[in-house]
């Protein structure tokens, strides 16, 4: 390992929350030209499916160089983009996901977000009507993370808000590595090396790539003064709970001091969504959470997100080996993609009608907040050892 590699970031990519006004700083607030401009490349869309949403099928023909700068903001600014006051209330849930996808494609390009092969992912916490979720459809807060290796920006439109709660909560990773540097320098080289990743049981079934990594995943990496960061938790707990990894205690501290740094009040920024509201966030530099929240009963008025997962091929490659969820993974994933299935309509409806279902027959689920599980990585290894204790 170089020193080059241990370098100090610094500038605008390490800000800390306690010091940032996002209003200021992260937001932009639609203009009537720009609602204008996409109220008509809506009707120029028309019911498209999402796979043939473009910047040609969606033209802005002046918006365009205002994504341009945003795009370039994510990359070498902040690495954080709140866009606020679209007119929710003017349009259908369909039309505010063509919108946002529209918007999306001229920042980069839709990939899929899981085995089911949707480009557009819905948030929202079905864990009482569908076995074995993940995360994004499961309830309560989330540690923080960043979504896999395959996309550089990750998206959120706000649909529908929580009762209470469900703040976005985000951090610099730049600016958590940089403490580390200070003051636990031994721990940020294990993350430089990283730790093994494993798919979740579905997207390996359907992905191109082993269930396992060949080789640690680095938590850190840099390029041309860059911080590229990955941490999945979720691949973490998977290669340890299904594949018999086993942390030592060193990388359980790195873990869990990375998340405690980020945790801290000086370091994390909540932004509480407005619906309408829209988030990009730069995948590689900034992690994610969302505090715990209140929630409908009925699934047809929870919280609900759209999200996006958006490569952006002009900007600089992800090393190699810092790739696991590889672009062959979620081309393959599409295979099981159906003609428009992501839309909000169709998605509730289905999802109403099984939870109608489950209700006659007794059968709803026990809602799942996972991240209340473990407050410390090495909790996986506790419940995997002890799962492997009663199995014998």
């Amino acid at each position: 390992m170089t020193a080059v590699e241990m370098t100090k970031i610094g500038g605008a990519a390490a800000w800390k929350g306690s010091e940032i006004d996002y209003r200021a700083e992260m937001m932009h607030r639609f203009t009537a030209d720009e609602v204008a401009e996409i109220d008509a490349a809506l009707r120029a869309c028309g019911e498209r499916d999402i796979p043939d949403i473009t910047p040609e099928t969606f033209p802005l023909p002046a918006m365009g160089a205002t994504m341009e700068r945003l795009r370039g903001d994510l990359l070498d600014g902040r690495g954080v983009v709140l866009m606020r006051g679209f007119p929710r209330e003017r349009y259908s849930a369909d039309e505010m996901a063509r919108i946002y996808v529209g918007l999306g494609v001229h920042l980069g390009r839709p990939v899929a977000q899981s085995w089911f092969g949707q480009l557009l992912g819905s948030v929202i916490d079905v864990s009482d009507i569908v076995e074995k979720v993940r995360g994004y459809a499961a309830g309560g807060g989330q540690h923080f993370h960043i979504d896999t290796s395959a996309c550089d920006i990750v998206s959120l439109m706000c649909l529908r808000r929580a009762r209470s709660g469900g703040a976005s909560r985000i951090v610099s990773l730049s600016a958590v590595h940089d403490r580390l540097l200070e003051t636990r320098p031994d721990l940020a080289r294990v993350l430089y090396r990283g730790y093994y990743n494993r798919h979740h049981e579905m997207d390996a079934k359907y992905a191109v790539t082993p269930p396992l990594s060949a080789e640690r995943i680095p938590v850190f990496t840099q390029a041309d003064g860059r911080l590229m960061g990955v941490l999945d938790s979720g691949n973490l707990r998977y290669a340890v709970q299904e594949s018999g990894v086993t942390l030592s205690d060193v990388e359980i501290e790195a873990y869990d001091e990375l998340q405690r740094v980020a945790r801290s009040d000086e370091f994390f920024l909540d932004m509480n969504f407005e619906q309408g509201d829209i988030q990009f966030l730069n995948n590689r530099n900034i992690m994610h959470a969302r505090t715990d929240y209140e929630d409908d009963p009925d699934v047809g008025r929870r919280r609900h997100l759209l999200r996006l997962w958006l490569r952006v091929d002009s900007w600089p490659q992800r090393p190699a080996h810092q790739i696991f969820l590889t672009d062959g993974d979620t081309t393959n994933w599409l295979q099981n993609r159906r003609p428009f299935m992501e839309f909000p309509s169709r998605y509730i409806a289905e999802m109403a009608a099984a939870q109608e279902t489950r209700r006659r027959e007794n059968t709803l689920l026990r809602p799942d907040k996972p991240s209340g599980t473990f407050v410390s990585a090495r909790g996986w290894q506790e419940a995997r050892d002890r799962r492997m204790a009663g199995a014998g």
